[in-house]
């Protein structure tokens, strides 16, 4: 005879799974990212453009830590060159943050998150 109401699993849809774990089991991964993404927080990135002559590092939090230039870099006659490498020596260490972030956040299984 065909059962009446309910859902699957008799634990509503859960599969058996008691709440009460499940909720520990979320507290527990809640806490988890947090503590991973403090860690990254501090770590720092670096990136250098044109042959290692501008250097930029960044925090995981994405806060600009350093910028360092070689002297014989600085031509005041060409600014622009200069403005384009400290541009795209920064977006490249902040490149490294988001891959950092998108490879601890794959530690994680969260269905329908990633």
């Amino acid at each position: 005879m065909a059962k009446r109401g309910g859902f699957p699993g008799g634990m509503g849809g859960f599969g058996g799974m008691n709440i009460n774990k499940l909720m520990k089991e979320a507290k527990k991964m809640q806490a988890d990212m947090e503590k991973s993404q403090e860690e990254l927080a501090i770590k720092e990135f670096s990136a250098t453009a044109g042959g290692g002559a501008v250097t930029v590092v960044v925090t995981g939090a994405k806060v600009i830590k350093s910028i360092e230039l070689k002297q014989d870099i600085v031509d005041p006659e060409d600014v622009e060159m200069l403005q384009d490498l400290i541009l795209t020596c920064t977006n490249e260490a902040l490149r490294k943050v988001d891959e950092a972030q998108a490879m601890q956040m794959g530690n994680f299984n969260i269905p329908g998150l990633m």
